[in-house]
């Protein structure tokens, strides 16, 4: 395992157009504390804690973090935060918060609980959204259900993706061996496509916006055939946060602040694609702002839980993690989710 920090390729500096939309905020009144979720934010010390945050600068459904950023939550919060673009395994982002080269991270649910059974000393603080995964069939393949998946062969840009583990999970639900039943092959994301111009495939599992685009290219080929956000799953977290455990119990207030910033920041999203999709637009430049919009209009950015509600989709997870193999047979998945877990702001 790696046990160095990834490079950095986008350490975010404040830019003198984010100081000047602060300030302005401040100067009407709106730094005042806010109240995002019946969560009220409190400040208890007079200087900007400071924290080094690492995420994903091109993932959409990220658009909270740097809302947070660009709108002055984190600021309103009593925090400094340094945005690190994280473009290293999950394994080596954990690693970073377990050994404090990073205080905070977010990152799909679905990759983080395999690795977090390792023993990373990670915890699961917070929330962002659902959604952002999805199935589409090859309509001239004849794959327009799950059911019609039985012999086919499913394309993945990883492996080890959430689309693989989720719709695993999903097919066994619907009667379908995901070992036995269906082959799974991995391609580059942006060879899926090709991928099924050949003939190799005859779906796709991945996420957002690579599958949009996909589609975009081709809308009369692909028919979806279920998101993460499918029937008993439509209220279930995607994307978390997660702090360092040594920060989490030194610091908790610190961690709890940075918690509602993102809970605050997700509301905003909720509220405003259209304003989040035009300030995340400079990092996805493959991806029009019209096509953003559209795409965080899919997500579930009201849905953040916190505290006993977040641990419980941890278990929740965890058990359907656990039916499909991915987590260890032998893992008791109650307490588990009892030890990553910690409500910051009990």
């Amino acid at each position: 395992m790696n046990h160095s920090l990834p490079m950095r390729n986008h350490t975010m500096t404040t830019s003198s157009s984010s100081i000047t939309r602060r300030r302005a905020l401040r100067a009407t009144g709106s730094a005042a504390i806010v109240a995002a979720g019946g969560l009220l934010a409190a400040r208890a010390w007079s200087q900007p804690r400071k924290l080094n945050f690492a995420w994903n600068a091109t993932a959409f459904c990220l658009s909270p973090v740097v809302v947070a950023q660009e709108r002055g939550y984190f600021e309103r919060n009593g925090l400094s935060v340094e945005l690190t673009n994280y473009t290293g395994s999950t394994d080596q982002l954990l690693e970073s918060l377990a050994t404090g080269k990073a205080d905070a991270a977010v990152g799909m649910i679905h990759r983080w609980l395999k690795p977090l059974e390792s023993g990373f000393d990670v915890k699961i603080v917070g929330s962002s959204h659902g959604g952002c995964v999805r199935l589409v069939g090859v309509k001239e393949a004849g794959v327009t259900k799950l059911a019609d998946l039985k012999g086919k062969t499913i394309g993945v840009s990883d492996i080890a993706s959430p689309g693989k583990n989720f719709f695993s999970i999903l097919l066994k639900k619907n009667g379908i061996d995901a070992d036995r039943d269906v082959a799974w092959r991995q391609y580059p994301a942006d060879l899926l496509d090709i991928a099924v111009n050949k003939g190799e495939i005859q779906a796709i599992a991945d996420g957002d916006p690579n599958i949009y685009l996909i589609e975009k290219r081709n809308r009369e080929r692909y028919v979806q055939i279920a998101t993460n956000l499918s029937g008993e799953y439509q209220d279930k977290v995607c994307c978390i946060l997660g702090a360092r455990g040594e920060l989490v119990r030194k610091d908790k207030p610190v961690v709890a602040a940075l918690v509602r910033a993102i809970v605050q920041a997700s509301d905003y999203v909720a509220d405003n694609p259209n304003e989040s999709a035009k300030l995340f637009a400079r990092y996805a430049p493959k991806v029009g702002v019209e096509d953003l919009q559209a795409l965080l209009g899919t997500l579930t950015h009201r849905h953040h839980p916190t505290g006993r509600s977040l641990r419980d989709e941890v278990e929740f997870y965890a058990r359907d993690f656990q039916s499909v193999g991915v987590l260890k047979p032998g893992t008791n998945v109650a307490r588990f989710a009892d030890h990553v877990s910690v409500d910051v702001l009990g």
